[in-house]
């Protein structure tokens, strides 16, 4: 198991989720005095009325957006995470799916993908991944991601298939704070139909 996460690796075998485990993970953050919120905090200033969190894990970012009066949904493939999210908040909706096939038959003001999403996806799947999120921002709505750029998916690939998925580049951070972004190790994005 890696060390505060909540994800262990079989061997020969895909990673494996235990959603009470990365929350309890989360909890003690907060606990602490860490701000676990900085996502949320992030999407908020947009004022969107609807999101959609994409890889929701365990709901942490959607449950304090729906804190503040927000529609949210959240989707993610991973059963565990989303036990935890629902045991957490069950009024709101929890739909286990792949991102690359998610098919909700509606738009959102903001899609959102905090926490890595685009480096859980298989190599090579990243282009349906954004395809699959890029179809449920309304038009003149949002994609905002943020993810680590030292693994393998770099923000020109990001680019490329955001731009292919019909969305346009309209800001970009170093951090979740809007620190300003030079090519360092993690991007915030925002994109827009």
């Amino acid at each position: 198991m890696t060390e505060g996460t909540g994800r262990s690796t079989a061997p020969n075998g895909p990673a494996e989720w235990d959603g009470n485990n990365y929350q309890r993970h989360f909890d003690a953050l907060a606990a602490s005095g860490v701000e676990v919120h900085g996502e949320a905090d992030f999407v908020r200033s947009f004022s969107p009325t609807s999101v959609l969190d994409a890889g929701c894990g365990t709901g942490r970012v959607a449950i304090e957006l729906a804190r503040h009066g927000i529609e949210v949904v959240g989707a993610d493939l991973d059963s565990s995470m989303l036990t935890t999210a629902r045991h957490l908040a069950p009024e709101i909706p929890w739909i286990q799916a792949d991102l690359a096939e998610l098919a909700l038959g509606r738009t959102f003001d903001v899609v959102l993908m905090a926490g890595n999403v685009p480096l859980f996806t298989s190599a090579g799947a990243q282009a349906a991944l954004v395809a699959g999120v890029a179809r449920h921002v309304r038009p003149a709505g949002l994609l905002v991601a943020g993810f680590s750029l030292d693994r393998g998916y770099r923000i020109t690939d990001y680019d490329a298939h955001t731009a292919a998925a019909g969305l346009t580049l309209t800001d970009r951070f170093a951090t979740w704070g809007r620190a300003p972004f030079t090519d360092g190790d993690y991007a915030v994005s925002i994109h827009t139909r």
